[in-house]
């Protein structure tokens, strides 16, 4: 069995490879229709070198000029049909093939276990659009590079029989023009992974700053940010401009090359038929196929830079591909019931936590430090890989690190402070898969129903990206319906209140303990409303619980902690 550093050596290819593989009745359709059209491009100043031939030997009844013109019809009507259905065939396959790399990619980024992979989210976005794109375009470049040497050897072969001097020269022709531009090419694939990594860079740094959009312009940030990112996109620029020069260069070697080899093909068959090694038609015949030849040689030398471009995308895509998870999950499930144990947990800021919550309670932890908060949300979220703590964390009776992830948070949700808003409605918001039956009493808990009750499409309003037309405290009562419409065994909130008022904030706790009244629930939370309303209070400080009592009693007997909750 080979290891992940032997695979990685060689993803890009290997992806190149299966798209090849799974579009290959596409591609040979393609390919047979493509090198049809080339054939018959070639064929025209052919047939026309023979017409005029079989004129000057004095052929000129009307039946070989009728056969003259089917035979040219046909050619002309080849070329049309058969370049037309090619692409037809072409462009479907490609087009299904950057689908099915794009969709690769995004569930890679979102699959329940992240991968070991130094990209941004911007990044990411920009391999699964651009790069599966350039990938899969590797489906027209080799039907177009087969069809474009069929042209070459048709025009090689028909020249040949003119006079094997003139086969010969294209053919050499050919080999030094593609000989000088692979070199090229090389350059070119190396500058464009430059550019794919910048671009992709510039991409991330703006997925930043949208998300960072509110607070940048609450502190006075927004022209620092403008010029971070400046910085970032010129230096993105520099390097398409460097691309686009190599670029530049490479098409204008291929013209110059490729006129060289027509204009050497027309001036040797000038001279040969002034010699009087061919005839007067064979001339007609090859100073055609030195126009028409320029086209398919055109096309030959520029697949190796697609080529190039498709390689380097490929590479791109291996990245998160190719790249391991972070840990390797468990295969098992949660047991039914929602206790929840956390046994000499050490992690970040958390110092041998250790609590446990029964089935069907309702727990407050009221957390000093907000560091300690966060991380253990982020361990309750299955977000830190169980060989980075010390300790365990059991769900059910059944230690995490023995689940698979994705079975842990369908039994037990975590809901961050600051959950993302998504482009849509207030119903595909609360809830996504359409399957929740408790949405209704969800909304009324969260006390969402203002804000359905204020627009005349209530639950199907439109919410835009990242809920920029809801206040923060609407978006914060929608990220909270999302989390008690799932109605999940354990459910795990961050400081679910902190944008809202007291009055609202103390009606939101009576209804998500009623909603919530036989499940386990944990609320990470400083709000007295939320605190008040559970069956007992941990404290967490300097990362153990330091004291454990319900609200009233923690505060008529702890001062500090009266001083830390109390509003």
């Amino acid at each position: 069995m080979t290891t992940p550093d032997t695979q990685r050596p060689r993803p890009g290819s290997h992806i190149l490879r299966t798209a090849l593989r799974r579009n290959i009745a596409a591609m040979a359709s393609g390919t047979v229709l493509m090198g049809l059209y080339q054939a018959g491009e070639t064929a025209f100043p052919i047939a026309l070198g023979l017409i005029v031939e079989h004129t000057l030997r004095g052929d000129r009844n009307l039946g070989s000029l009728g056969l003259s013109i089917a035979a040219l019809a046909v050619i002309i009507t080849t070329v049309s049909l058969s370049w037309r259905f090619g692409m037809r065939v072409l462009q479907k396959a490609n087009t299904t093939e950057a689908h099915r790399w794009r969709v690769r990619v995004a569930a890679c980024g979102l699959q329940p276990v992240a991968r070991d992979v130094d990209l941004k989210s911007g990044e990411v976005l920009t391999i699964a659009t651009e790069d599966a794109d350039q990938t899969a375009d590797i489906i027209e470049v080799v039907p177009l590079l087969i069809s474009s040497l069929v042209a070459v050897v048709v025009a090689a072969v028909a020249l040949g029989m003119a006079d094997l001097r003139l086969g010969l020269l294209v053919i050499v022709g050919t080999i030094a023009i593609l000989s000088v531009l692979s070199v090229m090419s090389e350059r070119i694939g190396s500058s464009t992974r430059e550019q794919q990594a910048r671009v992709a860079r510039a991409g991330a740094k703006v997925a930043d700053l949208i998300t960072g959009l509110r607070p940048l312009h609450g502190f006075g940030g927004n022209h620092a940010a403008f010029l971070s990112y400046r910085e970032v996109s010129t230096e993105a620029k520099r390097q398409a401009v460097t691309v686009a020069k190599v670029n530049g260069a490479y098409a204008g070697a291929a013209l110059v090359l490729n006129a060289v080899l027509a204009v050497a093909v027309t001036l040797t068959a000038g001279w040969l038929a002034f010699t009087g090694h061919i005839t007067v038609g064979e001339l007609v015949m090859a100073v055609g196929l030195a126009q028409f030849i320029m086209e398919p040689l055109k096309m030959f030398s520029e697949m190796p830079k697609y080529v190039m471009v498709a390689r380097a995308s490929a590479q791109r895509m291996a990245l998160v591909l190719a790249a391991p998870p972070v840990t390797a999950p468990g295969a098992g499930r949660p047991a039914a019931g929602g206790e929840l144990e956390i046994d000499c947990l050490r992690y970040g800021s958390l110092r041998g936590l250790k609590f446990q919550v029964g089935a069907g309670e309702f727990v407050a932890i009221a957390a000093y430090q907000p560091r300690a908060a966060t991380d253990l949300a982020s361990i309750l979220a299955v977000n830190v890989p169980p060989e980075a703590y010390e300790g365990a964390v059991r769900v059910g009776g059944q230690e995490v690190a023995a689940l698979a992830v994705a079975a842990v948070r369908e039994h037990m949700l975590v809901n961050p402070y600051d959950g993302e808003i998504f482009a849509g409605t207030l119903r595909t918001n609360i809830d996504p898969s359409g399957t929740s039956g408790s949405v209704p009493e969800a909304v009324e808990a969260s006390m969402l129903t203002d804000v359905v009750a204020l627009h005349r499409e209530g639950l199907d309003y439109a919410v835009r990206d990242r809920g920029a037309n809801l206040s923060g405290g609407q978006r914060q009562r929608l990220s909270l319906a999302r989390a008690l419409a799932a109605d999940t065994d354990v459910l795990v909130l961050r400081d679910p209140t902190t944008a809202v008022d007291a009055v609202t904030e103390q009606i939101i706790a009576r209804e998500v303990a009623k909603v919530r009244q036989g499940r386990t629930t944990v609320v990470i939370t400083s709000s007295p409303a939320l605190l008040d309303v559970a069956d007992r209070v941990l404290v967490l400080d300097d990362g153990v619980i330091i004291a454990e009592d319900t609200h009233r009693n923690l505060l008529a007997t702890d001062e500090d902690y009266c001083l830390a909750v109390a509003r």
